[in-house]
C-alpha cells in the first residue's frame, strides 16, 4: 500500500519546520538515499533523504510552507505495481498538513458578559478558544486552562472531551455588584490587541520565522525559570595585548591571527577544568557536571544567532580553536551548522566588545550553567599597588549564573580563575 512521508525531526527540539524546496516531483522514482526535499528549521536548512524506494504519488506539502508540524504527511510514495489511484485520500487526511490561513482578528465585544467558573471566579479564554467552545457546545467553566493565570487557549478547547450536557449558550451570566478586575497582564499583550493599537500609526508588519520563534520561546523560558544571578569583574588586558601582538608576528608565515575572543575561550576552557564543580548544566531532577570544557560562542547571523560549540577546548591550542571558531562562525552565517554543533556545552560567551560595547547582562542559554558576558577593552585611568595613577586596557566582564546550578561562591571563584587566565596569558599555552 501507499507509503505516507511524514515531516522528519531533524534535531531533538525540532516540533515544525519550512518545507523550503521540493527535490523531487510528482511521479519521479526515487530510491533510498535520495534527497528529497531542503527543510529549515529553526537554525539551519538541512537536507531529507528518502528511506525507502518507490514512486513519488503525490506531493502533500507547497515549497515554502511554514509551520509544518512533526509527524505530518509531506507527501505519499507508491510502491511497484501501485498509481494514483491507489492513495487512501481519506487516510492521508487525518495526517496531511494543511496549512492554514491565520484566523482573521476576532472583535472582542465590550458588552459580551465575562465568563465565570462555577465557583464564581472569573475565568479567562482567549476569544479563539471561546469561538471553538460555542461551535463545540462546550462549557468553558468546566475546562481547565494551560494560558498564563490559567487562561484558556486554543489547545484546551480542542482537547476537550465530548460536549457537556450544558451548552455554553445556556449558562446564566453571573451577576456581581462588584467590578470585574481589570484583564491581566496576558490579555493586554494579546497580539491582536496591540496591533489595533497602532491601527493609525504607520508600520511594516514582519512575519517571524522559525529561528525568531524559537529565540523568543527559549529566552523567555531562561528568565522566567532560571534564578539568574550577576557576578562583575574588570580584567586589564595590556598583558595579553602584548603577549597576542608577539604571538601573531611569530605566526603569520603560517597565516594565523590570533584575536582577543580567542584568548578568553581558552582562558574559560581553562578555568572550567580548575573549577570543575562549575561545569555543569541543569537537567531538571539533576544536575550534570561535565568533564570536558565544551564551550559555545554566540554568533551573531542576520535575524537571530547561533551558539556553536567548541568541544573539549581545554585540549585545544589556540591557533586550532582560532581556526575552528572561525569555520563554526562561517557555517553559522550560512546556516549549514549540522545540530550537534550548536547543541550541548556547559558554558556560553557572549562579545559585544567588537561592537562598542562596555558591559552588559547575557541571558543564560538552558541548559548551560553560566554565560559569559564580554565588553570591549577601553584605556582608562587605574590606579596601582604603589598608589600611583596610570593608564591601562581593562575590559568589563558580567558572569551571568544559574542559581540552581553553581552558587554565589563558586561562580565567584569561576570568574576569579578567568580572570587570571587573561591577565596571565602565557599560562594559557602550558
Amino acid at each position: 500500500m501507499p507509503i505516507t512521508i511524514l515531516m522528519p525531526a531533524l534535531s531533538p527540539t525540532m516540533e515544525d519546520g519550512t518545507l523550503a524546496k521540493w527535490m523531487v516531483k510528482e511521479g519521479d522514482t526515487v530510491a533510498s538515499g535520495d534527497i528529497l526535499a531542503e527543510i529549515e528549521t529553526d537554525k539551519a536548512t538541512m537536507e531529507f533523504e528518502a528511506v525507502d524506494e518507490g514512486v513519488i504519488g503525490k506531493l502533500l506539502v507547497a515549497e515554502g510552507t511554514e509551520g509544518v508540524k512533526v509527524n505530518d504527511a509531506i507527501a505519499v510514495l507508491l510502491e511497484e505495481g501501485e498509481s494514483a489511484e491507489d492513495i487512501a485520500t481519506g487516510a492521508v487526511a487525518d495526517t496531511k498538513a494543511t496549512p492554514s490561513a491565520p484566523s482573521a482578528p476576532e472583535p472582542v465585544s465590550a458588552a459580551a458578559p465575562v465568563p465565570a467558573k462555577p465557583d464564581g471566579q472569573r475565568m479567562f479564554a482567549s476569544p479563539l478558544a471561546r469561538r471553538i467552545a460555542a461551535d463545540k457546545g462546550l462549557d468553558l467553566s468546566l475546562i481547565t486552562g494551560s494560558g498564563p493565570r490559567g487562561r484558556i487557549v486554543k489547545a484546551d478547547v480542542e482537547n476537550a472531551s465530548a460536549p457537556t450536557a450544558t451548552p455554553v449558550a445556556a449558562a446564566t451570566p453571573r451577576v456581581s455588584a462588584t467590578p470585574e478586575p481589570s484583564a491581566p497582564a496576558a490579555e493586554q499583550t494579546d497580539p491582536n490587541t496591540i496591533v489595533r493599537i497602532y491601527e493609525d500609526r504607520s508600520f511594516t508588519e514582519v512575519p517571524l520565522d522559525g529561528m525568531r520563534k524559537t529565540i523568543a520561546a527559549r529566552l523567555t523560558e531562561a528568565k522566567q525559570t532560571i534564578p539568574h544571578f550577576y557576578l562583575r569583574r574588570s580584567v586589564g588586558l595590556d598583558a595579553l595585548l602584548a603577549f597576542r601582538s608577539d604571538l601573531n608576528a611569530e605566526l603569520e608565515g603560517r597565516g594565523v591571527k590570533l584575536s582577543v575572543n580567542d584568548f578568553i575561550i581558552k582562558a574559560c576552557a581553562n578555568a572550567l577544568q580548575q573549577v570543575p564543580a562549575a561545569n555543569a548544566v541543569w537537567a531538571g531532577d539533576r544536575i550534570l557536571q561535565l568533564d570536558p570544557s565544551d564551550v559555545a560562542v554566540a554568533v551573531a547571523i542576520e535575524g537571530g544567532l547561533f551558539t556553536p560549540v567548541l568541544k573539549d577546548a581545554h585540549q585545544k591550542s589556540l591557533s586550532t580553536l582560532s581556526a575552528e571558531m572561525k569555520d563554526l562562525a562561517s557555517r553559522a552565517r550560512d546556516r549549514k551548522l549540522a545540530p550537534h554543533e550548536y547543541q550541548g556545552g556547559s558554558f556560553a560567551i557572549s562579545n559585544l566588545g567588537m561592537f562598542g560595547i562596555e558591559n552588559f547582562d547575557a541571558v543564560i542559554n538552558p541548559p548551560h550553567g553560566a554565560i559569559l558576558a564580554v565588553g570591549a577593552g577601553k584605556k582608562k585611568p587605574v590606579v596601582s599597588d604603589d598608589g600611583t595613577v596610570t593608564v591601562a586596557t581593562m575590559m568589563s566582564m558580567t558572569l551571568s549564573v544559574d542559581h540552581r546550578v553553581i552558587d554565589g561562591a563558586l561562580g565567584a571563584e569561576l570568574l576569579q580563575a578567568i580572570v587570571d587566565g587573561l591577565e596571565h596569558p602565557m599560562a594559557l599555552l602550558a
